[in-house]
């Protein structure tokens, strides 16, 4: 039985997928049990966290976000078996009941992306009805999600779109998203854009997809045109707001701290993997789980997946996914 790993020695530039026979499973222990794979859903590796994690190894399993005949769950991150296998050992801790109206692709490739967006919505930002948001990069995959779940709970959204394919796909959001921000041509000030929308108050919750955190000669071009600059973030976060980043080297100098302070803003770090860091999260955890299966199967998630592949053409879609091409979900159908 194959199974799909990654090479973790490999550089950044050069990343390197492979597939490995991988021994049979071990019988089955207590709280454990064994999966027989139906999908499993593609998304970027972590090196940097697996290396301050130490978990140092030749291969690292790919594919954790797994969807199969009577459970499905996110494998942990110090699973051995790779979700791009046949069969797997899960514990039962991190699986949750698929409903019957859920397809198995919609189940793997909904379910990290849900996590997220209940973390950053829910646990760190405290979302509440007529709230104003901000979803940067709202067409991609997690933006979706994260769109729809803060429409449901009534919040007024605002989303950034890099590209007019990205601006019309936001345009046919019901309900309606409050304003789309073109950002694709560098010309549109995010900032001004948000505070005119709402009145002057600022948006009380951002969602970024990473900031600009140096000055225009010091970064790349593509990406001084996709993303806003910290001080415009801080700029339209309003009283009491909350800022939920996803850039995990971000640095604010003191003046910015300050202005923090004055709005009585706080900041919250996006990683999704620490609710598999502790057991005392595990309930919290479950309940994320339950909760976005049963909005899926309520229509309340709706989402964005690419063309089911097969197994074999895994490992040349997991290295397009690790650069970070493509908009849609990836799921892999046995």
């Amino acid at each position: 039985m194959k199974g799909l790993y990654f090479q973790q020695s490999s550089t950044d530039e050069e990343i390197t997928f492979v597939f490995q026979e991988k021994e049979d499973l071990p019988v089955t222990e207590d709280n454990f049990v064994k999966l027989q794979v139906k999908a499993c859903a593609l998304s970027q590796i972590n090196t940097k966290l697996l290396a301050e994690m130490k978990m140092k190894k030749d291969l690292f399993p790919v594919g954790r976000e797994i969807a199969g005949i009577v459970l499905d769950g996110i494998l942990p991150l110090d699973s051995e078996d790779p979700g791009l296998c046949e069969v797997v050992r899960v514990h039962e801790h991190y699986l949750v009941h698929k409903p019957e109206k859920v397809t198995w692709t919609e189940a793997a490739g909904s379910i990290r992306d849900g996590v997220r967006a209940y973390t950053a919505l829910h646990y760190l930002s405290h979302l509440s009805p007529g709230k104003s948001v901000l979803i940067m990069d709202g067409a991609s995959a997690f933006g979706t999600i994260a769109i729809q779940l803060a429409h449901h709970r009534g919040a007024k959204v605002i989303s950034t779109a890099c590209s007019l394919e990205d601006k019309q796909c936001l345009e046919r959001f019901r309900p309606p998203i409050a304003r789309v921000i073109d950002v694709s041509n560098g010309k549109v000030h995010v900032a001004e854009s948000c505070l005119e929308e709402t009145g002057g108050l600022g948006v009380d919750i951002v969602l970024d997809a990473g900031v600009r955190l140096y000055s225009k000669d010091d970064e790349p071009a593509v990406k001084l045109q996709l993303l806003p600059h910290k001080h415009d973030i801080i700029t339209l976060l309003g009283v009491g707001g909350h800022w939920v980043t996803t850039e995990e080297n971000l640095q604010l100098d003191p003046p910015d701290s300050h202005c923090l302070f004055l709005k009585g803003a706080t900041l919250a770090f996006l990683n999704d993997e620490v609710w598999n860091l502790s057991n005392v999260q595990q309930g919290k955890y479950l309940c994320i789980l339950k909760d976005v299966m049963e909005k899926l199967s309520t229509g309340v998630f709706r989402p964005q997946l690419d063309e089911p592949i097969p197994l074999y053409e895994a490992k040349v879609s997991m290295e397009a996914v690790q650069k970070n091409q493509g908009r849609k979900k990836q799921v892999v159908q046995f």
